[in-house]
């Protein structure tokens, strides 16, 4: 290789080194503005934009067709990779000659690697919202005037897809919204960012809509129902006995309720009847129960748990009753239950003392109440048992054994030892669960 003559190092090499100098600028910027507008959360930018941020706001207006934003900065940023490395190569085609090829081909992936790829792209993607916000406005022009070609360019790009049965849809991410904030919250309570118990709450909360009220009822055979056709005396005995505020009353037969009678209204007919009569017996044999009781709210087991708290709070009204398409009692739900399922389990002074239904053994396996939810167990123990074909555990082992197993049995599935440790006629009612 011989040295270049001094007379080539006109004012054409000045300007043609100058043109690649600037062509490497661009190729910079489009490189890192891809990746800031692409990396950038929208959510973070809406809040720039609330703020007033010019910028954050027209990168969100341009994000929304993130198609025709990728077409306009790649169309961009080639053109301008392809015109420096076209220049670069005449450049040093006539200061080296034929060599001049292979060195321009080395030189100018080095400085398109480094100045316009890599360090671009680093500082976008360590700042993304801020970068994203500042450069918004020259990528939206250059949006506008790369619109023609990049229209086509999709147009193109769609029946290739299409040829291999890919179907493009610029605004699927907005329906992925959920996924990402679940994904976001899984991997930031991995990397100990985010508490287990905040990471409940929010997917809780989001789970709402996707969850049907038999999942989180509480079964026909736990409800503790009035006989209409019961004394005064029993039936107060048992309201003051209970440690619910609220009991269905039934008639003749427990599927049959007539209405649900609320301690407070029962307390005020009693108080009332002994202001008028002062026996105290005279007054219980006054009570008639169904001048009492409310009429009772029916719902289906398929409504989701969102559309059931939304009822709830416009019938201002905390108890309903489940019953299954033929009109059958299956359970009852209150808005506690639904709540529950957010923030975790609501005692009070009158809720029963209950054994857990979640202890550890000896040997380092779980005893699980059979009656327990997979939910309540995965949420526990941050395991991912499915919960599509069975609420309980013990649903959850009788599907998957396709039989009712005996007490002693044992079966392995989903990663899991169950061993069927107690049951009551045909209802498994105790478990020891351990990872395999």
């Amino acid at each position: 290789m011989t040295d270049p003559d001094p007379s080539l190092l006109d004012m054409t090499f000045w300007l043609t080194a100058g043109g690649i100098f600037l062509l490497l600028l661009l190729s910079a910027f489009f490189s890192g503005s891809e990746t800031a507008l692409t990396a950038a959360s929208r959510g973070k930018l809406r809040s720039q934009a609330d703020k007033g941020s010019k910028g954050a706001e027209t990168a969100l207006k341009i994000t929304e067709d993130n198609e025709r934003l990728i077409g306009s900065v790649l169309l961009g940023n080639n053109l301008v990779n392809i015109l420096a490395t076209s220049l670069a190569t005449a450049l040093f085609t006539r200061l080296f000659g034929e060599s001049g090829v292979a060195l321009a081909t080395l030189v100018m992936t080095f400085l398109v690697l480094i100045f316009a790829e890599v360090l671009p792209k680093t500082y976008a993607i360590t700042n993304a919202e801020t970068a994203a916000a500042g450069v918004s406005p020259v990528i939206r022009v250059v949006i506008l005037v790369f619109s023609p070609v990049v229209s086509a360019v999709r147009a193109l790009v769609r029946q290739v897809l299409a040829l291999f049965g890919v179907q493009t849809d610029p605004d699927s991410h907005i329906l992925a919204v959920r996924e990402e904030i679940a994904g976001a919250l899984h991997l930031g309570h991995s990397e100990g960012v985010v508490e287990k118990e905040d990471r409940d709450r929010i997917l809780g909360a989001l789970d709402l809509s996707d969850r049907f009220v038999e999942e989180i009822m509480l079964h026909r055979s736990q409800i503790e129902m009035i006989d209409a056709g019961g004394t005064p005396s029993e039936i107060l005995t048992q309201c003051l006995e209970s440690p619910h505020t609220r009991l269905p009353v039934f008639r003749d037969e427990p599927e049959n309720i007539v209405g649900v009678i609320h301690a407070k209204d029962l307390l005020r007919a009693i108080h009332a009847l002994e202001r008028t009569a002062p026996d105290h017996g005279d007054a219980l044999a006054g009570f008639h129960i169904m001048n009492v009781v409310k009429k009772p709210y029916f719902v289906p087991e398929t409504t989701t748990l969102d559309d059931q708290m939304r009822e709830f709070l416009r019938r201002h009204t905390h108890f309903a009753l489940v019953v299954d398409e033929y009109g059958a009692l299956q359970g009852l739900i209150t808005l506690e239950d639904i709540l529950e399922e957010i923030v975790g389990e609501i005692t009070d002074e009158f809720d029963v003392d209950e054994e857990h239904p979640l202890k550890t053994s000896e040997d380092g396996h779980f005893l699980v109440d059979g009656a327990m939810t997979i939910r309540d167990l995965n949420r526990a123990m941050d395991w991912n048992l499915p919960d599509d074909e069975a609420n309980t555990i013990a649903g959850l082992v009788i599907h998957e054994a396709q039989m009712i197993p005996q007490q002693g049995q044992v079966f392995s599935f989903h990663g899991f030892r169950f061993e069927i440790c107690a049951r009551e006629s045909n209802r498994i009612t105790l478990l020891k669960v351990r990872p395999l």
